[in-house]
């Protein structure tokens, strides 16, 4: 994630081109009500700007009133799961953590938004309705819970000119999965021989504190041919020889450049926003972490230079020299169950979900999240033509393929990132000197035993 503090004001001239005049589309003229809303606070001001904007714009067209308020994610993270607990909720929140959803709608907790979803989904990515796509353990059947409007790939961020003064040239980035880690560990010996001492070759998340990473290991279980861990009936494919040596492959991986010294150390105590700032105080050369809010944090902080000299990369193809598919989620508001001003939260919402409107809304958010409307995206200059940091990251994230959070497939994978199943077999490995295969085993076990509680009947 981003830093939670970025509040500075982005250049004027870059703000004013990017946020827009929000387009006006019919809304219907209910009687005028009122609906309580939590959304989630930019990373940079200019994506709080457009949400108010937006506001305004439904305010006037339909009379109606938005009530809302704006909180960091972290904090309304923790706000949402108290209110849905409590049953004291608001009428709409964005979620704040992709694993609140599914385990919400398995308990029967939030309201379908199926008339909402249905009339505007094929203009919609595929991948994008599946992780809004969830299962309820009451009605026995998948409904939409979450209003698609903003999705997030996972690229790479790296620093061009660390890389030239190591010795090495963005030019030469190979193309495979292990080679191109590979690249950087020698550019860590050349910055280090040339005096800049506190730098390491790879920058990602070993850590059990906070959100839990667990689309870093999912993107390395991919990269070795793991994609397939959950799939779309819910069901844990451990078993899978494949799978396995993935995970295995993927442990491997991402604990042997940490022993041999290539990846910061303190990165086992990461929160959240902490390989951010580390990746802008230069302690690595590359980083991994979802969206742009990496590369706008730099020009929110004024470092126009610095958010020019970061390359925006997605995968790499793996080993075998194939296309790799990245993992996406979905963020958008919920319905909780016992919101007291329903229809107004659903008109709100169908509002929303309007393409002009969503694009308008996440242009003007400087394309931190990317827009899940394929066909809009090839048709805005905004997306694929102005900015090469958001190029990059929109044909990961929209135009290449993709696959689904695994916790919209089955709740259980919210409780596995919960528990930090995945990263403590990392821990057992880099910490208590357990083989891979002993550590990959024991997290096999843990997630067997969850995936039995949350059973899902097939139709």
């Amino acid at each position: 994630m981003a830093m939670l503090t970025r509040r500075t004001v982005l250049q004027s001239s870059l703000g004013a081109a990017a946020v827009g005049v929000l387009s006006s589309p019919y809304v219907a003229n209910a009687a005028a009500t009122t609906a309580e809303v939590w959304w989630t606070q930019g990373f940079v001001p200019e994506e709080d700007v457009a949400f108010k904007a937006m506001v305004a714009e439904y305010e006037k067209q339909s009379g109606n009133k938005i009530d809302y308020s704006i909180t960091p994610y972290a904090a309304l993270r923790q706000k949402e799961i108290s209110a849905i607990t409590s049953g004291v909720v608001p009428d709409m929140m964005e979620i704040a953590d992709f694993a609140i959803t599914p385990i919400n709608a398995w308990d029967d907790k939030l309201v379908d938004v199926n008339d909402i979803v249905e009339p505007i989904k094929a203009q919609f990515m595929p991948t994008a309705l599946d992780c809004c796509f969830h299962y309820n353990n009451v009605s026995k059947k998948r409904s939409y819970y979450i209003t698609p409007m903003k999705i997030a790939a996972v690229p790479f961020h790296i620093w061009t000119s660390l890389v030239e003064k190591g010795g090495g040239k963005i030019s030469d980035l190979p193309k495979t999965w292990d080679a191109f880690m590979d690249f950087f560990k020698p550019i860590q010996k050349g910055l280090r021989g040339a005096g800049v001492r506190n730098v390491y070759a790879l920058g990602y998340q070993l850590t059990t504190n906070g959100v839990d990473p667990i689309n870093t290991f999912n993107a390395w279980m991919t990269a070795y041919g793991g994609n397939g861990l959950v799939t779309k009936d819910g069901k844990l494919h451990i078993d899978d020889p494949h799978i396995k040596e993935a995970f295995i492959k993927a442990i491997v991986s991402l604990t042997t450049p940490f022993k041999e010294g290539y990846v910061p150390p303190g990165c086992v105590n990461w929160n959240d926003a902490d390989d951010n700032n580390a990746f802008h105080s230069k302690l690595m050369v590359m980083d991994f972490d979802g969206t742009i809010s990496t590369e706008l944090a730099l020009l929110s902080q004024g470092r126009k230079d610095d958010f020019n000299d970061v390359l925006t990369h997605g995968l790499p193809l793996s080993n075998e020299g194939k296309e790799l598919p990245s993992q996406v989620a979905v963020f958008g508001p919920i319905i909780p169950k016992g919101a007291k001003s329903l229809a107004a939260a659903k008109e709100f919402a169908k509002y929303m979900i309007q393409p002009k409107v969503l694009n308008e809304y996440l242009k003007g958010g400087l394309g931190r999240w990317a827009l899940p409307i394929p066909e809009m995206v090839k048709s805005d200059p905004f997306w694929l033509k102005d900015d090469p940091h958001r190029q990059a990251y929109l044909t990961q994230s929209v135009l290449s393929p993709t696959y689904p959070i695994y916790e919209a497939y089955n709740p259980a994978m919210a409780q596995v990132g919960a528990e930090h199943v995945h990263m403590t077999a990392c821990f057992d490995v880099m910490k208590e000197g357990m083989a891979p295969e002993q550590a990959a085993a024991k997290a096999f076990k843990r997630m067997e035993e969850v995936f039995a509680k949350y059973p899902i009947a097939q139709s």
